[in-house]
């Protein structure tokens, strides 16, 4: 009789991460996770004392993996506007993770300016500082417009049955991020 497999707190972790991308986060329970790893509820439990320290772990893997989808490669000809339409068309592709990440009051009590104090946006504020010639504090407003626009389409496309056109998302984040920089350099 072969020894039975042994469930790592790291398999709960990734297990609970996929049903939040295929069920939906309002679906993750001991059971949902055991029947993914093919286990009872014991082991599932064992590593985490309770479904919301799983659901912290999942939301870390979910974070780093909504990261990564969004960075634009190197060969894109305007990083910004390549990381805003890969922003949106993650709410259009990853529907259950987008309201995960964005739509469970996981930023509860910050607002909206807090969030780009974040010290993991730091190099793309000095970046786009550099490249707009732009103070931080107004790289942080315009990154801080663009990110509630492009925001606001990915959420539309997360939460509809919509029909994604690039094209479209493009022209209004070009508009918008151009427009930004032509106000900045009149005033």
């Amino acid at each position: 009789m072969p020894p039975k497999v042994k469930v790592t707190k790291k398999m709960v972790a990734d297990a609970s991460f996929e049903v939040i991308r295929t069920r939906g986060h309002e679906n993750l329970n001991a059971r949902t996770i055991s029947e993914y790893l093919g286990c009872s509820t014991q082991p599932v439990l064992y590593s985490f004392k309770t479904v919301d320290e799983i659901r912290e772990a999942a939301y870390g893997i979910a974070d780093r993996y909504h990261t990564e989808f969004i960075m634009p490669d190197e060969t894109a000809e305007d990083p910004m506007l390549a990381l805003g339409l890969n922003y949106v068309r993650f709410g259009q592709e990853e529907k259950n993770l987008f309201r995960f990440l964005f739509q469970t009051d996981k930023f509860g009590g910050k607002d909206v300016a807090a969030l780009m104090s974040d010290p993991e946006l730091s190099e793309i504020m000095e970046i786009m500082a550099a490249g707009l010639e732009v103070d931080i504090d107004q790289a942080r407003e315009m990154f801080l417009t663009f990110f509630c626009v492009a925001h606001g389409m990915a959420s539309l496309l997360a939460n509809n049955s919509m029909e994604y056109d690039e094209e479209q998302c493009k022209t209004m984040l070009e508009n918008v991020f151009f427009g930004m920089i032509a106000a900045k350099k009149g005033k």
